[in-house]
């Protein structure tokens, strides 16, 4: 079985092939070490975090100007709007302090770290979305019920405009960000800020229905709008649902399973795991040897195979990988001690 606590924090590197492949990948500068691992993790993290304090003050600032324009215009819809977009901004803080514990070291209890804050954080989002979602239907059926007019419209356009662009720019930032270091929390987190840009869109749409006279043009929009968000809300929770069920891409087992056949040594390819940890994943794998080969060279196999899976599967930091005997014909399993504590 290979040491756990050798790891490679490549991305989606190749297993080397060749002899001038195995020659440019030792003289080439990479680490095996743990430290290497964290300093990796330390990065992406690091790189969530930018994303979340940066659409913080982007959507700050857009939501400071729709407060400004709300007072002059007596806008509801674009009250509502502003509610939104300061949700959103304050969404930051459940993920960023997600990150940050997600740095910390594993303990004695919690043996895994504390990477599982993320999916809580995405779990967060979600309900967060659907109240937005509750709050912009609630808010439309209000003036359907009860049309209001709406003054200073070119400014409440404005503004529209303004919270649909601040929107959008952080969404488009944070699920690029959020993909890019395998973060579904974060990726929920662009999507919740694509929803309210929807909703700055109806109050832009409602503001052009309300120039033209007609009262009933802004809530109508505003149903339609929450029907929009009702999808990406849906998207999101499918998303974190996964994550808390320890789904993955069933191409990366694909990809997993067939670099482990083609390491040297590996007569089979048996049990293979994989799960999210925050946005690192992890492994488990049961590989099939040659039944009369050395423990030492046993291990040697299943270090060449940890080695090839942190090369070929984005984002994994951590392999434990197991060595099983060839079956012979007449032998015994030599499992069979374990047969009944086998899950029925």
């Amino acid at each position: 079985m290979s040491d756990p606590h050798r790891h490679h924090p490549h991305d989606g590197h190749r297993p080397p092939a060749g002899r001038w492949h195995r020659l440019t990948h030792r003289l080439t500068p990479h680490s095996h070490e743990s430290a290497a691992k964290v300093d990796s993790a330390l990065e992406s993290s690091a790189r969530g975090l930018r994303a979340l304090w940066v659409s913080l003050a982007v959507l700050g600032a857009t939501a400071i100007v729709q407060a400004a324009v709300v007072l002059v215009s007596g806008s509801v819809a674009l009250l509502g709007d502003t509610v939104h977009n300061t949700a959103d901004a304050l969404t930051a803080v459940p993920l960023g302090i997600a990150f940050v514990l997600g740095r910390r070291a594993a303990t004695r209890r919690f043996t895994y770290g504390y990477g599982r804050a993320e999916d809580l954080a995405g779990v967060v989002i979600v309900l967060t979305i659907a109240a937005s979602a509750v709050l912009a239907g609630w808010t439309a059926v209000d003036r359907l019920l009860d049309p209001r007019p709406v003054t200073h419209v070119p400014a409440v356009a404005l503004a529209a405009l303004a919270g649909f662009a601040g929107n959008e720019w952080v969404a488009r930032y944070r699920i690029r960000v959020g993909r890019e270091i395998g973060s579904a929390a974060l990726v929920a987190d662009g999507l919740h800020a694509r929803t309210d840009g929807y909703t700055s869109l109806a109050v832009l749409l409602g503001a052009g229905g309300a120039a033209l006279g007609g009262r009933l043009a802004d809530p109508l929009v505003g149903l339609a709008i929450t029907a929009a968000i009702a999808l990406v809300l849906r998207d999101a929770a499918r998303e974190v649902f996964r994550r808390l069920m320890d789904a993955v891409d069933p191409a990366l087992v694909d990809r997993a399973e067939r670099v482990l056949r083609e390491v040297p040594g590996v007569r089979g390819v048996g049990e293979l795991r994989l799960r999210w940890v925050g946005h690192r994943l992890r492994a488990e794998v049961a590989l099939v040897v040659d039944g009369e080969a050395t423990v030492r060279r046993a291990h040697a196999i299943a270090v060449e195979a940890e080695h090839a899976l942190l090369h070929a599967v984005p984002r994994l930091t951590a392999a434990l990988v197991h060595a099983d005997p060839a079956p012979v014909p007449g032998e015994a399993d030599p499992h069979l001690a374990l047969a009944h504590h086998a899950p029925g």
